[in-house]
């Protein structure tokens, strides 16, 4: 794991909503559910396309991808629905004062 690099204040993304931020080059979507943040990488797994402009399925916790549908859980980055079938990337956030923080997992394999 890299370490913690801070993104952005708690209050620029809201409960229900997501944003895109890029660290290290890398894009990586961050969820808010009901005050709880979760950060994934931004690009689905089945397609290239943004993970942080799916909707939010907040009573599954889950992100859908904006191009074929596919969910992904956000605790896990794991596929719940076809047509992707390889999970994505998980990454830690911690809430510092009113700040989040994010620390990007080294990639599988």
């Amino acid at each position: 794991m890299s370490a913690f690099v801070r993104v952005c204040r708690t209050a620029e993304i809201p409960p229900g909503h997501a944003a895109r931020v890029d660290i290290d080059a890398i894009p990586v979507a961050i969820f808010n559910v009901g005050g709880e943040f979760f950060a994934l990488d931004d690009t689905c797994s089945h397609a290239m396309a943004s993970l942080s402009e799916g909707e939010l399925d907040l009573g599954r916790c889950a992100v859908e991808c904006p191009l074929h549908g596919s969910q992904f859980d956000l605790r896990s980055g794991a596929p719940l629905s076809l047509p992707a079938v390889d999970g994505v990337g998980v990454h830690a956030v911690e809430v510092r004062d009113d700040e989040l923080w994010v620390a990007l997992s080294p990639p599988p394999g």
